[in-house]
């Protein structure tokens, strides 16, 4: 019997990128929805997650958090879906690069920005991303040189960047420039992209709002 896959998410969370993730492999996998303050910080998930966050997965006896890892551990786990380059590919390394380009530069700096912390210039050297600018510089070059972010396929970078890239432009820290826009649009309308957004879209309905 194959390990259960165990999604505990929330609708209005980093749980639509893993959910469009596990979408795109196709495995069957059962969802536990939590909730903010309470469930999320019960013992139950604690001994899972012991920052009391979502989203994570359990795949049997392995458990996984933090989006981009559960993004790189979903495509590994099943090569069928062709979503990472094989190991030892050449195209492996500017897969990761693009993953923890995501994990890192990309978060800290479209943290700080929505929080409206601005970096001072004195101070860019300090940082991991240096100025908030500079990384969307980078991603407007990197989604415009391919259809894609890695090669000619689609994969788990693009889950994982292109939806940092979607819900930056939607929520306002993100420039809406014009590559980047088309990038967003043709990926966010691959088939499970768009059922994974249903399946969310009609469970927030049924949330009580995520705090501000």
């Amino acid at each position: 019997m194959a390990d259960e896959l165990v999604f505990y998410t929330h609708p209005q969370s980093r749980g639509r990128i893993v959910r469009w993730m596990l979408e795109e492999t196709g495995q069957p996998y059962r969802a536990e929805l939590l909730e903010y303050g309470t469930t999320m910080k019960a013992p139950a998930y604690l001994a899972i997650n012991p920052m009391g966050k979502v989203p994570a997965i359990r795949h049997g006896d392995t458990v996984v958090t933090e989006t981009a890892a559960i993004c790189a551990y979903l495509a590994d786990a099943f090569p069928a879906a062709r979503l990472a380059p094989p190991p030892g590919d050449r195209l492996r390394g500017p897969y990761y690069r693009w993953l923890f380009f995501g994990a890192g530069p990309l978060e800290a700096a479209w943290t700080n920005q929505s929080a409206g912390f601005v970096v001072p210039p004195e101070r860019e050297r300090m940082m991991g991303y240096g100025r908030f600018e500079t990384v969307v510089d980078v991603l407007e070059h990197a989604v415009s040189r391919s259809e894609y972010l890695v090669g000619d396929n689609f994969t788990a970078a693009d889950v994982y960047l292109g939806s940092g890239i979607g819900f930056g432009m939607q929520f306002g820290p993100i420039e809406k420039r014009p590559v980047l826009e088309e990038y967003w649009r043709r990926i966010s309308a691959r088939p499970a992209a768009l059922r994974a957004k249903e399946i969310d879209d009609a469970l927030a309905q049924q949330q009580p709002p995520a705090p501000g």
